[in-house]
């Protein structure tokens, strides 16, 4: 059994003077104490689960980049990234240079979004809820076709790595395209890796 420790919030006792250093010892005393993994929200402002709009929340794959340099052996990734942040080629490079940086411990986790006034209140697109299964389906098919650079030397594209890939849903369309995924999938809340 692998262990994981997430990180879903950076409103910590100290405030932001301190976060970067309190954030580096959480990341090795986890690592020393043998989590597999961490990992990160990607959304750009608190959620409620959570906590209020206005608790602290890094940017994710910035965020990654550092635990990179702070970390040695566990696995980086976020819990999940939303397809509408991010054009496919630039989180293909974003994941991919993560990978290269980070020694090969970049995992990709990726899903459909459902925070719709967190993405129009920062004027991202959201998809309509009827085609954002198809838009999904099309953005994973769009990533899936990027050349990226991993470990040092091209390996073609996204799927040739993705064995460090996690898809998630909510809904029954976007769990059915998980299923068809060999190299890993979330659906419905159940995540299956390989």
């Amino acid at each position: 059994m692998k262990f994981g420790l997430h990180i879903p919030d950076f409103t910590w006792e100290c405030g932001v003077d301190t976060l970067r250093g309190d954030l580096a010892d959480v990341a090795r005393v986890a690592e020393q104490a043998g989590f597999d993994r961490i990992s990160v929200m990607d959304h750009l402002w608190q959620i409620g689960p959570v906590g209020p709009v206005e608790h602290a929340m890094l940017e994710a794959y910035t965020t990654l980049g550092y635990l990179a340099a702070k970390t040695e052996r566990v696995q980086l990734l976020t819990v999940v990234t939303a397809v509408v942040y991010r054009e496919p080629g630039l989180l293909a490079k974003a994941v991919s240079t993560l990978d290269v940086l980070s020694g090969g411990r970049a995992m990709l986790g990726i899903g459909a979004a459902w925070n719709e006034e967190e993405s129009r209140g920062l004027g991202l697109f959201f998809p309509r809820r009827r085609s954002g299964s198809r838009g999904w389906r099309r953005r994973c098919r769009s990533a899936s076709r990027c050349g990226v650079m991993t470990t040092g030397r091209t390996r073609g594209n996204i799927t040739n790595w993705a064995a460090h890939s996690t898809l998630r849903s909510h809904s029954p369309r976007g769990a059915r395209l998980c299923r068809h995924r060999k190299d890993g999938a979330a659906a419905l809340r159940c995540r299956r890796e390989r």
